[in-house]
């Protein structure tokens, strides 16, 4: 991860002269504990605490851990010591493993924390790398995202973008944005040279490809959206349909109860799954019927919500009619894409003659399946996945995603000032040094995401969802 981000100017960054430790890992029971130590002084705070102490760099070693005050005994835990600039903040740093639990990690933080150092704030530890060019901001992001990862497709998008292939398309636009911005300029500057002016087609065609490079990736927003939050998979259906029970088949594990009395679901219930290429919010809902009942009608309210912002919805019924009330009542509720799922395989008479001859099932394809056998489950999580793949777009782990609304919003910004360069170029509606602004607008909006220009407001905004270990 450590990249020579070096020819972006210094970034501000309160308390630099501070040596910082935190915890890089969560406190709980466990076999072992890391403690971050970073900063100028880091080493020699380390010194203070750890007997022996060797500052041979990237070298794991067993020392002993004592408490500075009354030099009592706290832990043995093995130290690898990093020299700057070669570790992840660029600073000096002391990486220690201790032994787990509540007692010896909170020890060892009082006892690093007695020796000089401060406790370090949200990501400061990785602020810290951006500010040292180490990585970009946008890699910092994809630090947090790859934490956070609740699917392999999140997972591989945020090793992609760690590893600079969000970052190097936004540096090439930037560049391609600087080049048109310079052709501008020489036709400003040097208006009588012997080769005359840039030729108009020269700039149209460079501004034409621009702006389709610039849609290419805010095209990819909504995918990345996807990626990063999951597809939201509603399963509706009348009480006592067997939604629940669905709900946890596709799970693998019990997260709803599971009753023969209607009604049981008051809320819904949320878990994080992977169906092929993409990451999916399932949400089981209540039942869906009319009722007076003032809890199970909030529960109904909360069902019709979710519905209305699905992605795609399982319609459950275990019989035909069932079905094609609940299919009735899913389409005045929601525009989504629609599965027809027949829930009780092993208990119900197949929907297959019936979906022939009544108008509402007529042309609906019904998966069959059973939660209490797995029947058919394999065959619902592929045509989950394909309605997906149709509904969302297809995308391949190594082209750039857009996953940020942060992103999305330079990108969106970069576009239309470039769009209204061109608008106004063609139009000769401005004198081409003002149109030209237009293009250095666009340019500062792509180099506020790759964190090219001295940004505090948004490292601040970057670095606030952080982990303080981070």
């Amino acid at each position: 991860m450590n990249r020579d981000h070096s020819t972006s100017p210094p970034l501000h960054l309160p308390g630099a002269e501070d040596t910082i430790v935190a915890l890089a890992t969560p406190a709980g029971r466990s076999a072992v504990a890391v403690l971050r130590l970073s900063g100028p002084a880091a080493h020699e705070v380390a010194a203070r605490v750890l007997v022996p102490w060797q500052e041979t760099p990237r070298r794991a070693y067993l020392s002993a851990l004592y408490d500075p005050s009354t030099r009592a005994l706290i832990d043995r835990p093995v130290v690898t010591v990093y020299a700057a600039p070669r570790s992840y903040t660029g600073e000096q740093l002391v990486e220690l493993s201790v032994h787990g639990g509540y007692t010896v990690p909170a020890l060892a933080l009082s006892a690093l924390l007695a020796a000089g150092a401060r406790e370090a704030l949200r990501g400061e530890f990785t602020r810290r790398a951006v500010a040292n060019g180490k990585m970009d901001i946008l890699q910092a992001e994809a630090i947090g995202d790859l934490i956070d990862a609740r699917s392999r497709a999140m997972h591989d998008v945020a090793l992609a973008q760690l590893d600079g292939a969000l970052s190097n398309r936004i540096t090439a636009l930037r560049q391609a944005v600087i080049e048109l911005e310079a052709l501008i300029a020489y036709d400003i500057d040097f208006p009588e040279e012997d080769e005359g002016p840039v030729p108009e087609m020269r700039v149209r065609s460079a501004t034409s490809e621009l702006l389709r490079s610039l849609d290419a990736l805010l095209a990819t927003a909504d995918t990345g959206e996807a990626v990063r939050e999951g597809a939201v998979v509603v399963i509706a259906g009348a009480p006592n349909a067997g939604k629940s029970s669905l709900f946890n088949a596709l799970l693998g594990v019990t997260r709803a109860i599971v009753t023969d009395v209607p009604g049981t679901t008051r809320d819904a219930l949320e878990a994080v799954i992977d169906i092929g290429r993409w990451p999916v919010r399932l949400v089981d809902t209540a039942g869906l019927r009319e009722t007076q009942e003032t809890v199970e009608r909030l529960g109904i309210e909360v069902s019709e919500r979710y519905l209305a912002r699905a992605d795609l919805i399982l319609a459950c019924g275990d019989d035909a009619e069932s079905l094609c009330s609940t299919l009735a009542r899913i389409h005045s509720l929601s525009a989504a894409p629609v599965i027809a799922v027949q829930t009780k395989r092993d208990l119900a008479t197949p929907c297959a003659t019936a979906a022939a001859e009544l108008p509402g099932l007529r042309g609906t394809a019904v998966v069959q399946v059973s939660a209490a056998t797995g029947e058919g489950l394999g065959e619902l999580t592929a045509v989950v996945g394909t309605a997906l793949d149709q509904a969302q777009g297809t995308w391949e782990p190594d082209v750039p995603l857009l996953t940020r609304e942060r992103h999305r919003r330079a990108v969106q910004l970069a576009r239309d000032e470039v769009a209204l360069f061109d608008r106004a170029r063609a139009a000769a509606e401005l004198p081409a040094t003002i149109a030209a602004v237009h293009l250095r607008t666009a340019a500062s909006a792509l180099e506020e995401l790759i964190g090219t220009v001295d940004l505090d407001d948004v490292l601040d905004r970057v670095f606030s969802a952080f982990c303080v270990g981070k």
